[in-house]
């Protein structure tokens, strides 16, 4: 039976991926708003209802990392090793994840970061997603704060962190769409990043996770 459930989920994860990967291929043919799930369902070979049950929006199947994306922070906080700050933590999480050229800080390729700046509806997704982030890390934040603490103090932080966090992605994709390959990126991207983190730790001072320090 425990076979029997893997192959079923791995089939599952299979048929979720390659729709996925059509509609990707068809997006940065055609265009985001120009494709229609009817196409997409065809060149996966399923049916159209099969597409909206693994994405119930149109957007999910060009933004398919948006969960791991909104949650990233939060999760680099709530997971980070004892004894270690969360801005630390944040910080670590964002150098390894551009060392890895992942997508999920903005290494997304010059196709698709060009489809995404073309359509009007990717744009707005990107913003909202970018909002659920600085939500999800204002409630890991707040969940972390001590109980003296401002209760506008972890929202603060996270509106601090997410703004940098916003602008190191938006400037990845900014040298990607100028032609730039990965590693002249990431090159790039590493004395910006200390910079911003120098700036950060000088506006977080004095607000620890105990003391309501974030970095």
């Amino acid at each position: 039976m425990a076979t029997e459930l893997g192959l079923r989920e791995s089939k599952k994860q299979e048929t979720r991926q390659l729709i996925s990967d059509c509609a990707t291929g068809l997006f940065i043919e055609q265009g985001f708003e120009q494709t229609t799930i009817a196409e997409i369902a065809t060149a996966a070979r399923v049916a159209k209802k099969t597409v909206t049950n693994y994405f119930p929006r149109k957007e999910d199947l060009a933004l398919d990392h948006h969960e791991a994306f909104t949650q990233g922070l939060a999760r680099a906080v709530s997971e980070r090793a004892p004894g270690e700050e969360p801005f630390e933590a944040l910080a670590r999480t964002f150098r390894a994840a551009l060392l890895d050229h992942s997508p999920v800080v903005g290494f997304t390729g010059a196709a698709f970061a060009r489809m995404v700046d073309d359509s009007p509806t990717l744009t707005a997704r990107m913003r909202e997603l970018h909002d659920l982030r600085e939500q999800a890390l204002a409630a890991a934040l707040t969940a972390d704060a001590p109980h003296t603490a401002p209760a506008i103090a972890p929202r603060a932080a996270a509106a601090l962190i997410c703004a940098a966090d916003r602008l190191l992605f938006r400037r990845i994709q900014e040298l990607t769409l100028a032609g730039r390959a990965d590693d002249e990126i990431e090159a790039a991207l590493i004395p910006e990043a200390d910079h911003l983190r120098v700036l950060l730790g000088a506006a977080l001072a004095g607000q620890s996770s105990r003391s309501g320090r974030v970095g």
